[in-house]
């Protein structure tokens, strides 16, 4: 009798005490997957979209990213906040590189004449090495394994046309290989393929969350084009407007196919490729979908919220 009270009173304490046994009453964090596009300069549209999910407490549990999506994605994805990312991107900004009809007259400013060299070459016409230490030397992490989110980079082969996932290894030659805009940033070579921009074939990546996550936000930065009186376009805006209706062709045949559950286009307007210098007007762009950002994630989570509710039994 004793031993078997013994056992009794032994079974009860590893009851108590054992978390094997512990039942949450939480209910599960729906899962948020965000795309950020393709969009050059415009793509700073994306740090206006990220303060969003700052403010909110929304933490994206994978970013899939193509070009200054990539860009963008990476300094998030290493846990950096979306104020942080402006901070860099301001002290950048002190060029004004309007594609290449400037890049034999760069600025005179030491920092950005070391950030943006021009290297004709290699199928290119500007040194990007520079750029990417000035990020690198902003985060701590250089692989993919470094980051506090998990991060997709989307690149093209230049041999074949296909989409090239990028997911592993080397954070910077990833980033490198996205952003490589045809004519602009040499190509990036890896084992037997030859990398251009991800733009070239898949500027918007949300297709690479689609039935991963509960949650699909993606933000659209293609940008747009308007008349304007006595403008006077150049071979420049030309070429980069042309391959930037190239990807917005991309992009609205997905969307005929599937939509993201959020898709977000900020309404920014005659900025050239590489005019990072115009952030604080990008931004200003930016705030009507920014607010529309948030109005939906908010949608979302109350509903998510009202669901928990009906799911929990009415005597708790």
């Amino acid at each position: 009798m004793k031993i078997l009270l013994c056992g009794l009173m032994m079974s009860a304490s590893l009851l108590v005490a054992s978390p094997v046994f512990a039942i949450s009453d939480a209910p599960p964090r729906p899962s948020v997957g965000l795309a950020l596009g393709s969009g050059g300069a415009v793509g700073l549209a994306h740090i206006a979209m990220l303060q969003v999910f700052d403010d909110l407490g929304i933490k994206p549990d994978r970013i899939t990213g193509t070009s200054i999506g990539a860009v963008i994605g990476a300094l998030y994805a290493a846990g950096l906040r979306a104020a942080e990312i402006r901070d860099i991107f301001d002290e950048f900004g002190g060029s004004r590189l309007d594609a290449l009809s400037r890049l034999i007259q760069l600025d005179t400013e030491p920092a950005v004449t070391e950030i943006l060299q021009v290297d004709i070459g290699e199928g290119g016409l500007i040194d990007s090495s520079g750029f990417l230490s000035f990020l690198a030397g902003k985060i701590e992490a250089r692989m993919f394994e470094d980051l506090v989110i998990p991060l997709e980079v989307v690149a093209t082969d230049y041999w074949t046309g296909q989409t090239v996932i990028l997911r592993e290894g080397d954070l910077f030659a990833a980033i490198e290989a996205s952003m490589a805009v045809p004519g602009l940033f040499s190509p990036v070579r890896r084992g037997t393929m030859l990398l251009i921009d991800g733009g070239a074939s898949n500027p918007l990546p949300y297709d690479l969350l689609t039935g991963r996550h509960d949650l699909i936000v993606a933000i659209d930065v293609t940008g747009s084009r308007a008349p304007e009186e006595n403008d006077r376009l150049g071979f420049t805006d030309v070429f980069f407007s042309t391959l930037e209706i190239m990807q917005q062709s991309i992009i609205t045949e997905k969307l005929q196919r599937h939509r993201p559950d959020i898709y977000i286009k900020p309404e920014t307007s005659n900025i050239r490729l590489l005019e990072f210098n115009r952030i604080e007007m990008i931004l200003h762009q930016s705030r009507p979908s920014a607010e529309n950002l948030r109005r939906q994630l908010r949608e979302f989570l109350d509903e998510k919220s009202e669901e928990n509710d009906r799911s929990q039994p009415a005597d708790r």
